[in-house]
């Protein structure tokens, strides 16, 4: 559903008591958490029990299991996440009665008010980042509010309010939330067009970005490697904006050289305009974390910050919920899972993974994201899985869209090149197809952006029970 950007968004104190629809998700769950913590009176609801679910009450937030009008007794604002319906009892009652309806990002836009904000946006590595420069801030010192589309074990969760005005955000561009922000501060760590089922095209992607840049009016830290935030750079310094280039190339103004990633573990040495910085080690393997790495470090830098202390909470930083998290391992079977969902992503989680594997035998089970940008990177999606050794592909997770028999995880098997690829069928079975097919020593990777999460817990029961 589409709820329109309000014309004023007030401080979230004056929003009177909040009601979130999805509190369970990980962008109204950070938002809640924080007005919580101011000592707003919060409530949520969401359709099933989760492990947020059930964190965001231990912290004593009233959540409901299910939706109902009744929910909105003593409510004066409602946020609801995208993916709620418009016939959502909670959200036709609140329209009823004439509520304050916001989208998430007027929440999150409501957060900002008086804050010192530096946003993460990008295509890829938004999360990750946020991470990171969360960690370093707070291990310099800094004590930042921060915002996070994951739970981060080495934060303790995905948002916390801080004692300072800084306030580190994740900006979503999915559904062009980031346009509202007006942040002080920004890192790009990429633009690799996506979300074109809400964009159209690709210029139209990349121009959502040149209107983000316009909002700052502090400093902008972006990846110089990459073509789509390289083009921000001339249009940022016409405006006045110091723009600090990041990457592992030559014209890097923080650069990034000698990256060894072995195991479950990266490092790599940095410098500032020709000043050796010293080392950073991270806790996470593969090119992709030791480039957000270098982005996190950035901002904490230009921000006034000391770089021994910000590379220090860099290297505590132990990684996010879905970003190469370790399950566990059952019959010698190691399983991790990643949100990877795009092309690029899932080349760059199994390259992240092969180092892991050392050489071990690499099964790949995958779930497509929307029929939409199945139809625009099938092909490229199968490309980029035939690094693996062994391939499963489950149906399309729908989410908000209707299926089309004429895209189905067909066209990314067939896209396969090399390793043996399987249509996995549902969700719901996959592991019952994968563990016949598992031995010893093998890593399993489930990604995707779907429900694919219940994979691979299944298939570590299965395998337990087996041995």
């Amino acid at each position: 559903m589409r709820i329109p950007f309000p014309d004023d968004v007030p401080p979230a104190r004056s929003l009177g008591s909040v009601h979130f629809i999805g509190v369970g998700g990980a962008g109204l769950s950070a938002i809640a958490r924080i007005m919580a913590q101011q000592g707003i009176a919060v409530s949520g609801s969401d359709a099933a029990e989760s492990a947020v679910v059930e964190a965001l009450r231990a912290e004593g937030i009233t959540c409901f299991v299910g939706h109902d009008a009744a929910h909105l007794a003593g409510i004066d604002t409602v946020i609801a996440s995208t993916a709620v319906r418009e016939d959502n009892p909670e959200v036709v009652e609140a329209q009823r009665r004439g509520l304050r309806l916001w989208p998430r990002s007027a929440g999150m836009r409501s957060l900002m008010a008086d804050r010192r904000t530096i946003a993460v946006a990008g295509t890829h590595g938004k999360t990750t980042t946020t991470a990171m420069l969360a960690c370093a801030l707070i291990a310099a010192g800094a004590e930042p509010s921060f915002a996070i589309g994951a739970e981060v074990a080495s934060l303790g969760a995905n948002a916390r309010l801080g004692r300072s005005d800084l306030f580190v955000a994740e900006a979503d561009e999915s559904d062009g939330a980031f346009l509202h922000y007006s942040p002080h501060a920004a890192i790009v760590t990429n633009v690799d067009a996506d979300h074109l089922d809400n964009y159209g095209t690709v210029e139209a992607y990349a121009a959502a970005f040149d209107e983000f840049v316009t909002s700052i009016d502090g400093f902008l830290v972006l990846d110089a490697d990459d073509p789509g935030a390289r083009a921000l750079i001339e249009p940022a310094r016409a405006r006045g904006i110091e723009v600090l280039r990041v990457g592992f190339g030559e014209d890097a103004d923080l650069r990034g050289r000698d990256l060894v990633v072995e195991g479950s573990s990266s490092t790599f040495s940095a410098s500032l305009h020709g000043v050796d910085l010293g080392p950073v080690r991270l806790a996470v393997p593969g090119a992709h974390y030791a480039k957000d790495a270098l982005l996190a470090l950035g901002a904490g830098l230009l921000d006034g910050h000391h770089g021994d202390l910000l590379v220090a909470g860099l290297a505590a930083y132990s990684g996010a919920n879905r970003r190469m998290q370790p399950l566990g391992t059952a019959a010698g079977v190691r399983i991790y899972d990643s949100y990877a969902h795009h092309p690029t992503e899932i080349r760059a989680d199994l390259a992240a993974a092969r180092s892991i594997a050392a050489g071990d035998r690499l099964v790949v089970a995958y779930q497509p994201h929307l029929v939409s940008r199945t139809r625009l990177y099938g092909v490229e999606m199968g490309k980029a899985l035939s690094t693996a050794d062994r391939v499963f592909v489950a149906d399309i997770y729908l989410a908000r869209e209707d299926a089309d028999p004429a895209v189905t995880a067909a066209l990314i098997v067939d896209a396969v090149d090399g390793p043996p690829a399987t249509l996995g069928g549902p969700v719901s079975g996959l592991a019952q197809v994968l563990v016949p097919e598992l031995r010893s020593g093998d890593l399993l990777l489930t990604l995707g952006a779907g429900d694919i999460t219940t994979v691979g817990p299944a298939v570590l029961a299965a395998l337990g029970d087996a041995g």
